[in-house]
């Protein structure tokens, strides 16, 4: 009898043993095989499989662990009680609460940007740096380095990052962008989306107000949405945000993101007079201003301002990077510099969180950055970027013409470009990613009803080729309305 419910697959992956067991499995639980059946003993099952009686003897210990079948010494297996109900062999019992996400899970799970987006690729995509230009040797024997000398457990005794790389963050955020802080003031992370969510969480309440640039950075108010906070606008021109401009009853904030050194999407710099503003207004307000150093090491021209951390002498402002637009996203390290006072329960909460960087990983850049590899590798790709950059611009600008806005770019791996008629840029960007291009819409980064309608175009990896066939694309579809 139980040789017609097996059928077994001598080129399949899966063994003999495992083909019986699942066989039988499967006929006990949709009730062919019914509870207290005497099963054939092990010799005559393997006689009419033409299998070994191991095989057999193997397939009833699977079926014996997990409680299928009984199997007592000098008696013949037996069907264990029954798997399901008497009677409910065919009929699924209704469960008592629809498997649902949460109000939190709604949130978290919710992308400003559209359904589609985390789907799409394509050339011109903002915000990724160009992988063929990784100095994928010099990474490779530094992460054979580090898997030599780190020891087991290094990522639960060091749950703030290793000392090597704070150590070596330390000295580099001094000399490059003048932040003050000890390597006891740093924090690494796995990303910048995990530092954002957990700062929101560590500094914010439910309800509580966050500010955001208008336009801004959508990873923002996506961790601080799921954070439950409320978001409001912080306009934006071509001199940065303008804490002056704040719409009269704006609540106080909690949090203030910023991309002051290059603003994302628009590429503005924030002047001297602003910070200073806004750092007196997080004052009165008793607001963390979050300093996101957005490509700030992307400048093709001078050098970079100085950061906002470095003009805060009272804690106002939490200094965030990442390596993932310098080296590769894939990298997974990102960094906060936290007041002193708030590097211990940060630390405890990225560790209970489970937001900790790969410290195998962390290891490798700590000795990419002391041996001036990192500094030899932004001087290189700033050339390539500055001139794929440059050619993006001057290729919207011959083709488009007065159709468009678009500043040269001064720095940063994207161009915003903003249009002069009223176009549906969400429409736009989703028929130029049939046509094998991923831009960002612009009007997608602002808040409430006031947007401006453009492309957030990727230049990093762009060929002329892929220049030259988007500006055509969006030239066409552009004719097309």
């Amino acid at each position: 009898m139980l040789d017609a419910l097996i059928t077994l697959d001598r080129t399949s992956p899966r063994s003999l043993p495992q083909q019986i067991y699942a066989a039988l499995r499967v006929a006990v639980l949709d009730g062919t095989l019914k509870a207290g059946l005497r099963l054939p003993s092990s010799r005559q099952l393997s006689d009419a499989l033409e299998v070994s009686r191991n095989t057999v003897n193997l397939a009833y210990e699977l079926l014996a662990a997990e409680g299928v079948i009984e199997v007592r010494p000098g008696a013949a297996p037996r069907i264990s009680g029954p798997v399901r109900p008497e009677g409910s062999d065919k009929v699924a019992t209704p469960a008592a609460r629809p498997v649902a996400l949460s109000a939190r899970g709604v949130r978290l799970t919710t992308d400003p940007r559209g359904p589609d987006w985390i789907t799409r690729r394509g050339a011109l995509q903002a915000g990724l740096p160009d992988p063929a230009l990784f100095p994928t040797e010099l990474w490779g024997r530094a992460l054979r380095r580090a898997a030599r000398s780190l020891r087991t457990g290094i990522l639960y005794d060091e749950a703030a990052g290793l000392p090597v790389l704070r150590e070596a963050l330390a000295d580099y955020l001094s000399a490059e962008r003048g932040v003050r802080a000890s390597p006891s003031q740093i924090v690494i992370v796995s990303s910048m989306q995990a530092a954002l969510s957990a700062l929101a969480q560590a500094f914010a309440d439910p309800d509580d107000a966050a500010l955001i640039e208008n336009p801004g950075y959508i990873g923002a108010r996506t961790a601080f949405l799921g954070a439950g906070l409320t978001v409001h606008p912080l306009p934006v021109d071509e001199r940065g945000a303008d804490i002056s401009r704040l719409a009269p009853g704006t609540p106080a904030p909690r949090l203030i993101y910023v991309t002051p050194s290059q603003h994302y999407p628009l590429g503005g710099r924030m002047t001297l007079d602003r910070r200073l503003a806004l750092i007196e207004a997080a004052r009165q307000a008793g607001a963390l201003i979050l300093e996101d150093d957005y490509d700030s090491e992307f400048l093709f021209e001078g050098r970079p301002i100085a950061a906002l951390q470095g003009l805060a002498d009272q804690g106002e402002v939490i200094y965030l990077g990442t390596f993932s637009k310098s080296l590769l996203p894939g990298l997974r390290i990102a960094y906060c510099v936290v007041p002193e006072a708030m590097a211990r329960p940060l630390t405890l909460l990225l560790r209970n969180t489970g937001r900790q960087a790969n410290a195998h990983v962390q290891a490798a850049l700590a000795d990419f950055l002391s041996e001036g590899h990192h500094r030899a590798h932004l001087k290189r790709v700033r050339e390539v970027y500055a001139g794929r950059g440059h050619a993006l611009h001057a290729a919207l600008t011959a083709r488009l013409g007065n159709r468009i806005r678009v500043a040269p770019p001064t720095g940063n791996i994207q161009l915003a470009l903003r249009f002069n008629e009223p176009v549906d840029d969400q429409w736009l960007a989703g028929a130029l990613h049939k046509r094998g291009f991923a831009p960002s819409a612009l009007s997608s980064s602002y808040l409430g009803p006031e947007r401006e309608s453009g492309l957030i175009l990727g230049y990093a990896s762009a060929t002329q080729a892929d220049i030259d066939r988007c500006v055509a694309a969006i030239d066409d579809l552009l004719r097309s309305l």
